[in-house]
């Protein structure tokens, strides 16, 4: 049981990454980039990918939590066709998965782990004295002779 569930989880939660990535990973261009740092208002220098769409250059955050980049590196984004603009580094950690998403998906995991424990471990008074009598239920055949 504990083995479908585990397969269950990770079939639905990769089919929502597959499906809810911005832009998005069907209909999406890839295009190369290089890591270019960039100073920022407040004095902080942070990452961005510089790409190329039909001649003009654009410029994407590349600044994900636990993970490092040195400026001149190269990697890939990905980009709307129809607003190149819009844009995201193509790698796993940060377009795919996120330090949020991850979270969440483990908070979600130990609550619904929880409920399952408290309705299994808390049965109604009804199914306890049934249980204490020996009585099960009756399986009807499959079919009636």
């Amino acid at each position: 049981m504990k083995t479908f569930v585990f397969i269950l989880y990770l079939v639905c939660f990769g089919t929502y990454l597959l499906f809810t990535r911005q832009p998005d990973f069907f209909d999406g261009e890839r295009a190369p980039a290089t890591i270019v740092l960039v100073a920022q208002a407040s004095g902080e220098i942070l990452p961005m990918a510089a790409y190329e769409v039909d001649g003009k250059i654009f410029q994407t955050d590349a600044h994900y939590y636990f993970r490092n980049w040195n400026a001149g590196e190269r990697t890939v984004v990905i980009y709307e066709t129809n607003k190149p603009s819009k844009a995201a580094v193509y790698h796993w950690w940060g377009y795919f998965i996120s330090i949020g998403e991850t979270i969440a998906s483990i908070v979600l995991c130990i609550a619904l782990f929880q409920v399952a424990r408290s309705v299994v471990s808390n049965p109604i008074p009804e199914v306890l004295i049934a249980e204490l009598e020996g009585e099960s239920p009756r399986r009807k055949p499959k079919y009636d002779l």
